[in-house]
Order: C-alpha cells, then sequence, then structure tokens
C-alpha cells in the first residue's frame, strides 16, 4: 500500500521535472514545502512505523506460540487478530500527524522527490518529532529482537530434542522444519535491524549533536525503503521447496 501510494507522486515529479514542492499546491521553495511534500512526509513516516508495529505483533505472536502454548491457546484469538491491524494503524496515523500540529516540520530532500521530517536544523518544538519518531523505532527494533532471539532459541532446543540417530527419516522432518524457521526468522531480524539503524541513528544525532548533513539523512531513508522492498523478496525465496532442500543438503553435510 505504502509503494501504491507514493511511487505515483515520485513519477509524477520525474515526469513533470519537478520537485515536490513545486508540483503540488501551497509551495514554491525547498523552504516552504507544500502539501503534496506534507503529504509524500507523513505518508513516509506512516509506513515506515505502521508495518514496524505489525512485525512487532508477529513476533509477540511467534514468541507466545513457542514459549507460552498454553497462554497463547487460551488468549489469543482470531477476533483479537482481527482489530489489532486497524488499531495499529489508527495509533501511527494519530502520532504521524503531530507535525500538522506543529511538532515537526517536513522538508524537502535532494533531488526534491523525497520528503520527510526535518531532523536537524530546527528548533526544539521542530525536534520533538524526530527524537520521538526515532525513539520509537528503537523500542521497537529491540523489543522485535528480543522476541525473535527468544524465538529462535526455543526452535533451536526443539529440535536438539528430536531423535537424531537410528530412526526414519520421517521422524527427522520436524527437526528440519524448525531450522527452516530458525534461518529464516535469523535472516529477516537481521535485515530488518541493519535497515531500521541509520534512521535511528540520524534522528538523534540531528537533535543533540546539530549534525546536519541531508546526505546521510537521505541514505537513512533509503536504508528504510530497502527494508520493506527486500523483505518480503526473502521471505518468498526462503520460503521455496528448492531453498529449503538446499539448506537440507547443507545441514546433512555439516552434520
Amino acid at each position: 500500500l505504502g509503494k501504491c501510494l507514493l511511487s505515483p507522486i515520485v513519477l509524477a515529479a520525474y515526469a513533470y521535472n519537478r520537485s515536490l514542492s513545486e508540483l503540488g499546491p501551497g509551495g514554491r521553495t525547498e523552504d516552504e514545502p507544500g502539501v503534496l511534500c506534507q503529504l509524500f512526509a507523513f505518508l513516509m513516516a506512516f509506513f515506515g512505523l505502521a508495518p514496524t508495529l505489525l512485525l512487532l505483533a508477529m513476533a509477540l505472536e511467534c514468541w507466545l506460540s513457542l514459549g507460552h502454548p498454553y497462554f497463547y491457546r487460551r488468549h489469543l484469538t482470531r477476533r483479537l487478530g482481527a482489530t489489532l491491524g486497524p488499531a495499529a494503524a489508527g495509533l501511527c496515523a494519530l502520532f504521524c500527524a503531530l507535525p500538522l500540529l506543529g511538532f515537526g516540520v517536513p522538508m524537502q530532500y535532494c533531488p526534491g522527490t523525497w520528503c520527510f521530517m526535518r531532523m536537524a536544523g530546527g528548533g526544539p518544538r521542530q525536534l520533538v518529532f524526530p527524537v520521538l519518531y526515532a525513539s520509537l523505532m528503537g523500542l521497537l527494533v529491540l523489543a522485535i529482537g528480543t522476541c525473535n532471539v527468544s524465538s529462535m532459541w526455543h526452535l533451536y532446543s526443539m529440535a536438539q530434542r528430536q531423535p537424531r540417530r537410528g530412526t526414519p527419516t520421517t521422524a527427522t522432518a520436524p527437526r528440519m522444519e524448525e531450522l527452516d524457521h530458525l534461518i529464516l526468522l535469523g535472516l529477516m531480524t537481521v535485515l530488518f535491524t541493519i535497515c531500521s539503524l541509520p534512521l535511528i541513528i540520524r534522528a538523534y544525532m540531528g537533535a543533540f549533536a546539530a549534525d546536519f548533513n541531508e546526505n546521510a539523512d537521505l541514505s537513512a531513508l533509503r536504508f528504510l525503503s530497502v527494508n520493506s522492498i527486500v523483505d518480503p523478496w526473502v521471505f518468498i525465496i526462503f520460503r521455496t521447496s528448492v531453498f529449503r532442500t538446499f539448506v537440507r543438503r547443507v545441514c546433512r553435510r555439516l552434520n
């Protein structure tokens, strides 16, 4: 949804050879972002935060199902899962709308096809939103990493408890399935952490060290966008039967 909403704005800017501030109403310069630039900044913030919150819900669900199956079976229902998505989206929308109340300033980034909140060079009222955004992202990344590491430990323990030798081939199938989930979970955790940390670091450096570096801020935004592009492909590729067969052959050779 984020790519479908943001990509047409970028393509229109390239097609008309204009920046987002010039393309939309209400702004004509880089220092005066228009309505389109403000909308772009809101969508960038929202679609950076909302999927992260949903990833935390998925990580918690995985951790509870593996480590606390009785609690998971008793308290986690389909109704709770159905209401969690809209609730997370609503909370993220309210939080990302704070710049409309003056807590944060949208900024156009070079080459004029990006807009996000100014992360340096403003007053305390303008920098409070980037600091809050980075702090919330940092807490989510830490919580997701903790849940995934705990889930990986439970998967490893389950695989270790499976019989290894002197049993039929079908008895080792659960162990290999747990290994597949373990590898996939580990790769997605590492990828998510690497792509999220640059934006968190740049927000703190801009607010507390007054480090105004537009190129570094743009690189951090690109890292954040790479995660949403690459993550689905990692999930698709690593869930295929060909790759799972390859992993199992490598593991057997190592054993």
